[in-house]
């Protein structure tokens, strides 16, 4: 007798030897959020730190215009209110590595800052590169 024969008589019977699909599939949804959760939590994670990155630009940015500003307003030490200008409204992360260069260029007040990207967590680590922002602004009579 071969095997299909002798499983046709309990087909026949009525009796299903297969799991019914509901229980076949018991357990898959944890498996496969098992197996995302950390995909996801990795696309989090650069979003997060493509945030971060383009706030340093902002912060950069906003900085080096506030001390144009502030060098080209100024009588005497115009450089050293150029450079406490910069600083003045970056957070703490941000300011304590900031690099800040203030110039004078062709009737143009000039002010480039450098900041370092942090890496997830502002104040903790920082990446190799840095983000530079640079304005300029007319000298005053």
């Amino acid at each position: 007798m071969t095997t299909t024969e002798r499983e046709r008589p309990a087909i026949r019977a009525g009796v299903n030897t297969l799991p019914r699909p509901d229980e076949r599939d018991r357990g898959q949804t944890a498996v496969e959020f098992v197996g995302v959760t950390p995909l996801i939590i990795l696309l989090l994670v650069a979003l997060w730190q493509c945030a971060l990155i383009g706030y340093t630009f902002s912060l950069a940015g906003n900085a080096a215009d506030v001390g144009a500003r502030a060098g080209t307003g100024a009588r005497w030490n115009q450089g050293e209110a150029c450079r406490t200008a910069a600083k003045e409204d970056l957070p703490g992360a941000w300011s304590s590595a900031a690099d800040v260069s203030c110039t004078t260029d062709r009737g143009l007040y000039r002010a480039k800052v450098h900041l370092k990207v942090p890496v997830l967590v502002p104040g903790v680590l920082d990446f190799p590169m840095t983000v530079t922002g640079d304005a300029a602004s007319v000298k005053e009579g």
